[in-house]
């Protein structure tokens, strides 16, 4: 992974959101061209920065990284449901999800 993973990640993440590179950057409390100075290659986020980012997603860290995962903040949201289920609820969700799979 190189500085281009970081750049891309957060344009197909901020996509996603449906969100635009100017108002994510104003969420984030910067200027209007942050997310812009970061994803054309003028910059890189502080590890504060990029850490406040995941956050901005609903994401941690390891699912920013997860290129196997072109969804990350709904395989998130899922796995938090999925902590408040009794241990047979899980049970019943895991067959479903193999079921699903065939």
């Amino acid at each position: 992974m190189d500085d281009s993973f970081i750049r891309n990640r957060i344009s197909e993440l901020r996509i996603q959101k449906n969100v635009s590179e100017r108002s994510m950057s104003i969420d984030l409390g910067h200027s209007p061209s942050y997310i812009h100075s970061i994803v054309s290659g003028k910059a890189l986020p502080s590890m504060t920065e990029f850490l406040y980012i995941c956050e901005y997603f609903k994401i941690s860290p390891k699912n920013f990284f997860d290129d196997g995962t072109s969804n990350p903040p709904l395989i998130q949201a899922v796995v938090n449901d999925l902590k408040t289920l009794t241990e047979n609820q899980i049970v019943n969700i895991h067959e479903i999800i193999k079921g699903l799979k065939k």
